[in-house]
């Protein structure tokens, strides 16, 4: 059975909403996708899903806490304690199952609450090896980028390159809070955090909400919105440990993408899209993720960025939303954001960055320090 995503809902992100509780956050985007889809959720879904993690929202079995503003009160519901498209992935298979025919997935970030959130990554730590030493975790993003530098061949002045470029593709973005001219030397040129990572090369926290309506062919063909259909969909955690993980072609992307590529039929992944969107949580993290989901040659990434490849009218067109970077980090939203970003792109409904012509997108997320656990799902307004 082919699955589908016929509505598409973001809410603008922001630095900081204290006009919005986190619930009103959610009914906003909830609202958002129901009209493009033409539905009414109490009525026309079967399930629900939420993507969160409860260490950010403050309090456990967030799942109990989000019927009402989804509409979904005393209907199946249910959380996904990770990304947004592990959330999407959860969709699929509740559809091919036959639990549902419709799904609606909802993630959102809340990051102006948190009180503290380097307290809440730096807990994830492995607690013998690697909390103890303290200091701001980010320091892993540091220490991962150098090894990902030499590892591969790629350059600083590459990541560079990515940290302008999404902020300036973000000025065409109207969900986004982070678009910025921002030119490669003044990236560079940045204040140091964690040798050889900089300030312009972090992604900056946002509030924001996606939510996205899924649905088996026969409803979508019903819905409102045009479907764009998820070919394929996989998802892995690598170590828990970083001191036994891949630096450099991390395991969490590369198996997600070949169990994604299978499913799609993907045979050459580096000339089988026309648009990618990865996650950029840190700059280098986009060099690190084209490589690693076959999209580029190991240090190759780099040189595609110096092409200008990667831009709007390049060869693969890669977060021309603006990313994480340019729209900020929506904590486990991330990952639906990306999905949300690419369907509008291959329904032709991305506004100012839309991409002329494109068919079939790739969609990659890293859930963000300290963890190793990403996923990947190809779309198509194909079979």
């Amino acid at each position: 059975m082919k699955v589908g995503i016929v509505g598409v809902g973001i809410t603008p992100f922001r630095s900081a909403t204290p006009e919005f509780s986190w619930k009103e956050l959610m009914y906003d985007g909830a609202q958002r996708a129901y009209a493009d889809a033409g539905i009414d959720p109490r009525t026309d879904v079967g399930s629900f899903i939420t993507c969160a993690e409860d260490y950010y929202e403050g309090f456990g079995i967030f799942d109990e806490f989000t019927p009402d503003q989804l509409g979904a009160v005393l209907r199946p519901m249910h959380t996904v304690g990770g990304d947004g498209i592990q959330g999407l992935a959860n969709a699929y298979m509740q559809i091919q199952s036959g639990l549902a025919d419709v799904v609606v997935v909802e993630s959102h970030s809340k990051a102006s609450d948190i009180l503290t959130f380097e307290g809440i990554v730096a807990h994830g730590l492995d607690p013998i090896w690697n909390k103890p030493l303290g200091g701001h975790p980010n320091y892993l993003a540091g220490l991962e980028m150098d090894a990902f530098l030499r590892g591969s061949g790629n350059t600083a002045k590459d990541c560079a390159l990515i940290a302008s470029a999404n902020r300036r593709a973000a000025l065409l973005n109207s969900v986004a809070a982070y678009g910025a001219r921002v030119t490669p030397e003044q990236a560079a040129a940045s204040p140091g955090l964690w040798a050889p990572l900089r300030s312009l090369d972090a992604s900056v926290l946002a509030d924001g909400c996606v939510v996205l309506v899924v649905a088996g062919e026969k409803a979508a063909r019903r819905m409102a919105a045009r479907p764009v259909w998820v070919q394929g969909i996989g998802w892995a955690s690598d170590s828990p440990s970083p001191e036994t993980r891949d630096w450099v072609r991390p395991a969490y992307a590369r198996i997600a993408a070949a169990m994604a590529y299978r499913l799609a039929k993907v045979r050459v992944p580096a000339n089988a899209f026309d648009l990618a969107e990865v996650d950029d949580k840190f700059s280098y993290k986009e060099l690190q993720h084209l490589e690693a989901i076959g999209l580029a040659r190991k240090g190759q990434s780099g040189k595609m960025a110096r092409r200008g490849d990667l831009g709007a009218g390049g060869k693969l067109p890669t977060n021309v939303s603006g990313g994480s970077l340019g729209c900020g980090n929506v904590l486990d939203a991330s990952g639906l954001h990306r999905i949300a970003e690419a369907a509008l792109q291959l329904r032709g409904d991305a506004g100012k960055h839309q991409v002329d012509g494109a068919e079939r997108a790739v969609v990659q997320s890293w859930r963000g320090l300290p963890a190793a656990t990403g996923a990947v799902a190809v779309l198509g307004v194909g079979p």
